[in-house]
């Protein structure tokens, strides 16, 4: 049962980034955002959606509360592509944060990243936190983000306590 299980997930996961490389790097910006907010960052996705907005670019792509009072805030940079993500991309990124005085980043990729810029992102302040593709759509399945239910399955033992007697 897990195997198949895993092997549903998978399958589910594969089509779910094809799906996410499909869409526009707008929809993609969005849709980060919006996963955010399912992980329970920030206030509200209208919220979270009019930081993005206001964003513009320069090296970020939205901002994002961290909690629902707004005390902190992390910024996001969202790359929708095909080619591995290097150092140099998160330098830049660490750049634009830097400009905005911002103490946390998360950069999310539909592809994955070197070992350099792994390596580079866990030595450096401000904190980053980098997720790729195949991370992403584990976090949308676990959210339930561009995914639906088809069918619950409960598997059931027998309750040991309730057959004791008084």
């Amino acid at each position: 049962l897990e195997t198949a299980y895993q092997h549903v997930r998978t399958e589910l996961a594969a089509s779910l980034i094809q799906h996410i490389k499909n869409n526009s790097w707008g929809f993609f910006e969005h849709m980060v955002v919006k996963l955010l907010v399912a992980m329970g960052y920030g206030g509200s996705v209208r919220d979270a959606g009019q930081a993005t907005r206001k964003t513009g670019d320069g090296g970020i792509d939205g901002v994002i509360k961290q909690d629902r009072l707004g005390l902190d805030s992390i910024y996001l940079q969202a790359k929708r592509w095909e080619n591995v993500v290097g150092r140099p991309e998160i330098q830049k990124f660490v750049g634009a944060l830097h400009g905005q005085r911002a103490k946390k980043g998360v950069f999310i990729t539909t592809s994955y990243f070197t070992a350099d810029a792994k390596d580079y992102a866990q030595q450096i302040d401000p904190k980053i936190v980098l997720i790729d593709g195949a991370e992403l759509v584990e976090l949308m399945i676990d959210h339930n983000l561009g995914v639906s239910p088809v069918a619950t399955y409960v598997i059931k033992r027998v309750d040991t306590d309730f057959f004791i007697e008084d």
